[in-house]
């Protein structure tokens, strides 16, 4: 144990700079890999945490199988080891290059003594307890608690202990810096990059060659913008040092260039539309607050692709069924059926798109209504691994709720000609445990920016009414 045996530790730290982190089970049940992300600090496991782990591993769910995986890399650890436990054992061989710390278990019974008030029984108590002997066996070290339980966290500090979140999951600590997709250009742009600018036209577009100062910031199919008396709007096609190209935009504001029917309202729309309806883009994300459009133009454009282009065989739509309120219990039916009260956003654009057609007359719109239904396929999510989506529009609604891992699941599904659109409101996470910097939305919008065939917009105007635009900033 490393209280017997601190020399090792001292002999390797003389400055005492690796930290001690003391892991709680909810952090290995969150992230397994965990073990392997403090660098070089070292890693301590409690009895308790292991019991934990064996109490938890049964069943089907995600924290179950990450509680097997976490002790599958324990036994991993500890059956390969060429050192003694108590003296912790090296992860650089376990956990790739990063991990250069060790892994210690608690070997012995600790006897820490904690406030009366403590139920000593409780598990998360006997983990405060360690951390505190670990904290005077070890006093020139940082020992600190990593803990997913905010309450604990509590306890811990409230006592005097170093304690802190798992941060590793996060892709970002402060989502205003999330990738928007969009940038405004100064006005005095075209006279920083236009000296040696060249420009040329190639299948209805034009395209500009400039250089400059701003060019290496640019990430590739975003959005540029800036608005005078003749607004430019722009695309980054190719990033190259100081030179970038940029590609004027098809104007879907304009009546010409509608969509099933529908134009965009504002400049994002605009950035949506063009992205939507571009074969060449595979991945989509497009992020807003409730009324902003991004159901309405995403189906849009699956339908005036998948109906009448025919580039799509269909479109299949999906979302995490996790309810707001109280759960209504099980639902009778298909597959479909059982979904199709999660898409009532579905079927309220679908009654918008419909009414696009004045032509066409009632008998019209009924037989159109039946085509757009036979051509939509509305899946769940619990059946999708395995499958190979070949020239389908994939849409993932509510893609907010779903974890880093699930997102992976599911992107990965798309095959040849497959184009896959995620749409969500970071601001409304439902799932438990989930948070706006964790989000699997967050993960894919910025793992995926600058990939040539992936683009992404955040809407910011809602176009629903004047009482929900209302709501949204008064409420």
């Amino acid at each position: 144990m490393i209280q017997r045996k601190p020399a090792p530790v001292v002999t390797r730290l003389p400055t005492a700079a690796a930290k001690l982190f003391v892991l709680d089970t909810n952090v290995l049940m969150h992230d397994p890999t965990s073990l392997f992300r403090f660098e070089e600090h070292d890693v301590y496991i409690p009895m308790a945490t292991l019991e934990e782990l064996d109490n938890n591993k049964k069943g089907m769910s995600d924290a179950a199988r990450n509680a097997r995986q976490a002790s599958r890399y324990l036994d991993e650890i500890v059956s390969g080891a060429q050192h003694d436990i108590a003296e912790g054992i090296p992860l650089e061989a376990h956990g790739g290059k990063t991990a250069t710390g060790r892994l210690f278990l608690q070997t012995e019974a600790i006897n820490g003594d904690l406030p009366a008030r403590l139920a000593s029984g409780k598990a998360d108590n006997q983990i405060i307890g360690v951390v505190k002997h670990l904290q005077e066996v070890h006093p020139r070290r940082d020992v600190i608690l990593v803990s997913k339980d905010i309450n604990m966290r509590i306890k811990a500090r409230a006592l005097g202990f170093a304690a802190e979140d798992y941060y590793n999951d996060k892709v970002l600590e402060d989502t205003d810096l999330l990738y928007t997709g969009v940038r405004e250009l100064p006005h005095d742009f075209w006279d920083k990059h236009g000296r040696e600018m060249e420009s040329w036209q190639q299948g209805g577009q034009t395209y500009y060659r400039v250089r400059g100062p701003l060019c290496p910031g640019f990430l590739v199919n975003e959005f540029l913008y800036f608005e005078a008396d003749k607004p430019f709007y722009a695309q980054a096609k190719e990033v190259s040092g100081k030179t970038a190209i940029l590609q004027t935009l098809r104007d879907y504001m304009h009546q010409r260039h509608s969509v099933w029917g529908i134009t965009a309202r504002n400049r994002e729309q605009n950035f949506a539309l063009n992205l939507l309806m571009n074969p060449d883009i595979d991945f989509v994300t497009l992020l807003g607050q409730a009324g902003t459009g991004k159901t309405l133009l995403t189906l849009a454009a699956g339908l005036q692709q998948t109906l009448e282009h025919k580039i799509y065989s269909e479109i299949i739509m999906t979302r995490v069924t996790v309810p707001v309120g109280e759960d209504i219990g099980f639902l009778p039916g298909t597959e479909e059926e059982k979904m199709y009260p999660w898409m009532g956003a579905l079927e309220d654009n679908l009654d918008v798109l419909n009414k696009t057609d004045d032509e066409a007359g009632e008998w019209g719109r009924a037989a159109t209504r039946d085509l757009i239904r036979s051509r939509i396929k509305v899946k769940s999510l619990n059946f999708m691994r395995g499958r190979t989506f070949i020239n389908k529009y994939l849409i993932i609604d509510e893609a907010q709720n779903l974890t880093p891992k699930q997102m992976k699941t599911l992107i990965t599904r798309a095959g040849p000609g497959t184009k896959v659109v995620c749409l969500g409101n970071i601001a409304q996470i439902d799932t438990p445990y989930l948070t706006e910097g964790s989000s699997g939305l967050t993960y894919v919008v910025d793992r995926m920016k600058g990939w040539s065939h992936s683009g992404h917009v955040t809407l910011t105007r809602g176009e629903r009414s004047r009482l929900a635009d209302h709501a949204a900033e008064a409420l």
